[in-house]
């Protein structure tokens, strides 16, 4: 009967994959900690367009309201031609807010998945770092008995 010669792996190969399985985890930890403030900070920057564009929206309503009573009031080309200027700039606004909106949307998606990996990955680091110290600490050293 044959049997398959199973390899048994050599104490510094084992050493070596510990080494750089330690290695791959140090450099995602930073590499995670990269993204995530590249990802808040977009997402910062994102939320302030945002709020930028709808305060430039409500003005923008507010101005349309009143060029609208004028024009209602006054029906001139001049009061018809104010109006229909602060209409299509009121919808490139609300253009805008929407393709903002689905950045924001995208942003969150990712932020938040980044956040998820960065507090696994820094998990991960402080068990390893615990269970080296409790493994690297120095035998106790054990008294002599004194003979009765």
């Amino acid at each position: 009967m044959a049997v398959s010669k199973k390899t048994i792996i050599k104490n510094a190969a084992l050493a070596k994959v510990i080494d750089s399985s330690l290695t791959n985890l140090e450099a995602a930890t930073a590499n995670g900690a990269k993204a995530l403030a590249l990802a808040t900070k977009n997402s910062k920057q994102s939320s302030a367009e945002g709020k930028r564009l709808s305060k430039k929206r409500i003005t923008l309503i507010k101005r349309r309201k009143s060029a609208a009573a004028k024009a209602q009031k006054d029906p001139i080309a001049a009061n018809k031609k104010a109006l229909s200027a602060v209409d299509k700039e009121l919808a490139a606004i609300r253009k805008a807010a929407a393709k903002n909106k689905v950045v924001k949307a995208a942003n969150f998606d990712e932020l938040s998945g980044l956040r998820v990996s960065c507090r696994r990955l820094s998990a991960y680091s402080k068990a390893i770092a615990a269970a080296d110290r409790v493994l690297n600490k120095p035998k106790k050293k054990t008294r002599r008995r004194k003979a009765a």
